[in-house]
């Protein structure tokens, strides 16, 4: 059995879906992902929270990790409870029943023929 790694809330402050898009889709639409990784014995209920600097909060956003398993979200594939705003900063929270790993990735397609991949680990609070 492996031991519960992660942590039940993690934070990512520096959201930015990358918009519009420049080539094909979908290889070349600009995104941010969520990729989470769930190594306990029990299935993630995920709860995601959005804020904005401009408006109040959206959530939470449902989204399910079965239990030795991974899940990659595109954040601008969210759309209930509101769609995701493009182009615009934004936060969110995720929390979740057991322990997950949470890595954020962005790729950017604004100029024409650069595919920009960039990753981080979220924050764990």
């Amino acid at each position: 059995m492996i031991p519960e790694i992660g942590a039940r809330t993690w934070v990512v402050p520096g959201g930015h879906v990358p918009f519009p898009n420049h080539g094909p889709e979908p290889e070349f639409t600009g995104f941010d992902q969520l990729c989470v990784l769930n190594a306990t014995d029990r299935d993630a209920e995920l709860d995601l929270d959005i804020y904005y600097e401009d408006a109040d909060p959206v959530g939470p956003y449902r989204i399910l990790v079965g239990a030795r398993r991974i899940r990659h979200v595109r954040v601008n594939d969210l759309i209930d409870p509101a769609a995701v705003r493009l182009d615009r900063p934004y936060g969110c929270v995720l929390r979740s029943p057991v322990p997950v790993v949470v890595q954020f990735l962005r790729q950017d397609t604004r100029l024409p023929g650069v595919v920009a991949l960039t990753g981080t680990m979220a924050h764990p609070a």
